[in-house]
């Protein structure tokens, strides 16, 4: 392979790029970017930057002694694949001809059609997010946040703790029982009400109020609540759309199998955008948390270099997905799948304290567990989990 080219320049790129060359490849490597900035970290966008503790520059990923020999060509998203001429194809009608792909291209947030067209309404994904939402957040302001998931959640708490009146909407009668379970997903989001936001669950948004400037939200109950700043925080869509004709499979996300390969020789995927199989669970899932981009470019890339001659295993068994969140004063730890489980308990700490550590089980086999200010606790659990040991 001479080129090898890598479309996503966030931290899933950036960690395969320095997998490639940690690897041994020292051909022509080249990262593609949408976005103009150089990689940087996206879990403080929410919290440290978004509250002004933290500037740009210390959200960089790079390290002083990277040494990529890498073009960057940043400002210009990739548009389409072409896997016959094996070119990736930019915005500015560049092309690359390219020997291997990584596809990095992550996820957007999605929003709502209102968020267009008036001021004062934001998603949070990207640094430019993150810049226009700081300048909104000017404390004695009403600020609705539309999802209690960890983004809407982490938002909600940083808003509270600059002084502002922080409303949360979740359509679910329960936020975040998908990925926590109902029983837990209940005992975090309380966090909310602990901390003077208002919480109202089970119930959607009609619509967007206002001109040019939002002014308030109606819920489908016929509730309107006032608002000066309103943050969208439905979930993200994979950034899978430029590989239509490309003939790779697309599900939930760009298809692969448990090491990273697509339906394409000499492309693989990592990253939010990224579906692999999992063999714990017996199908393919994306993982959208920041461990998954740190640590799955260098699986696939290895699978990238040693070709398609090598099959994967596909017994062998995926490491527990994990994930955390700041919120408030709260260090909430997870790793695992809550779906798996029939069963759930808190085995140290109360509810009452926000300091607990609950371990979910099926049958008498641990399948997941879930920290609040337990970090030494949780990490001797996370590393006894393991999908391959879970019960059929």
């Amino acid at each position: 392979m001479r080129t090898l080219t890598v479309v996503g320049a966030s931290l899933a790129g950036l960690y395969a790029a320095r997998a490639l060359r940690h690897q041994g490849y020292d051909g022509r490597l080249v990262v593609v970017g949408e976005e103009s900035h150089r990689p940087y970290d996206r879990p403080p966008l929410s919290k440290a930057f978004l509250a002004g503790r933290v500037e740009a520059d210390a959200l960089a990923l790079e390290d002083v002694d990277d040494d990529l020999d890498a073009e960057w060509l940043l400002g210009s998203a990739a548009t389409s694949l072409d896997t016959t001429a094996r070119e990736v194809v930019l915005s500015d009608g560049a092309r690359v001809r390219s020997d291997g792909v990584v596809i990095a291209t992550g996820a957007r947030a999605r929003s709502m059609p209102a968020a267009r067209s008036l001021a004062g309404v934001h998603v949070l994904r990207t640094l430019d997010d993150a810049h226009r939402l700081r300048t909104d957040l000017v404390p004695g302001c009403r600020i609705v946040v539309i999802g209690a998931g960890f983004i809407g959640a982490e938002v909600a708490s940083t808003a509270r703790a600059l002084g502002l009146e922080v409303t949360v909407v979740e359509a679910m009668a329960t936020p975040l029982a998908g990925p926590l379970g109902p029983e837990m997903g209940a005992v975090v989001s309380g966090l909310h009400e602990q901390h003077g936001v208002r919480l109202l669950c089970g119930t959607g948004v009609n619509r967007l109020v206002g001109r040019d400037r939002v002014t308030a939200v109606e819920l489908t109950d016929g509730t309107v609540l006032p608002s000066d700043v309103v943050v969208v925080g439905i979930g993200a869509a994979p950034n899978v759309e430029w590989l239509t004709g490309s003939g790779i499979a697309i599900g939930s996300g760009v298809n692969c199998d448990n090491e990273g390969r697509t339906t394409i020789p000499g492309v693989v995927a990592v990253g939010d955008c990224a579906s692999w199989h999992d063999p714990g669970l017996g199908r393919s899932h994306r993982v959208e948390h920041w461990t998954g981009a740190l640590e799955r470019p260098a699986t696939a890339v290895s699978a990238l270099l040693r070709g398609s001659a090598d099959a994967p295993d596909l017994t062998r068994p995926t490491k527990a997905p994990y994930f955390w969140s700041d919120q408030y004063d709260v260090r909430i730890q997870f790793a695992g799948h809550a779906a798996q489980a029939d069963s759930v308990t808190v085995e140290e700490g109360s509810v009452d304290s926000r300091s607990l550590l609950a371990v979910y089980r099926r049958g008498e086999a641990p399948v997941a567990v879930l920290a609040m200010n337990q970090p030494r606790l949780f990490g001797r659990w996370r590393r006894q989990l393991s999908s391959a040991t879970v019960p059929a």
